[in-house]
């Protein structure tokens, strides 16, 4: 059974992970692998608003045509939810990182 054109096509898990492996290193040397893998989360959240965006240009909604149809407004909002999620637990792991370096302590490396 053959999907049709327009039907997304699905991807294991580790799939963004292959494609995304240079930025997630990157990431992961510059920030630590925890701050590293929100960083490469928050990107891939980025790219798919981009890409809801996009959609949103040619799925209007009837009532207001200068919006974007009702579905797409929440997964819009819950996709900007989860950004935000994703940055206060960064900032969090750098609050810690800094209270326990000003009280003269290495921070914890916890390898995953």
């Amino acid at each position: 059974m053959s999907l049709p054109a327009s039907a997304p096509v699905s991807r294991p898990a580790s799939a963004a992970l292959v494609e995304r492996r240079e930025e997630l290193e990157r990431y992961e040397f510059m920030m630590g692998a925890e701050r590293g893998r929100l960083a490469v989360s928050l990107d891939m959240l980025t790219d798919a608003l981009i890409l809801v965006g996009q959609h949103g240009v040619y799925c209007t909604s009837t009532r207001n045509p200068s919006k974007p149809a009702l579905d797409l407004e929440i997964v819009l909002g819950q996709i900007n939810g989860a950004k935000e999620l994703i940055q206060s637990a960064i900032a969090e792991l750098e609050r810690k990182r800094d209270a326990a370096e000003s009280e003269g302590q290495a921070p914890a490396k916890k390898n995953d």
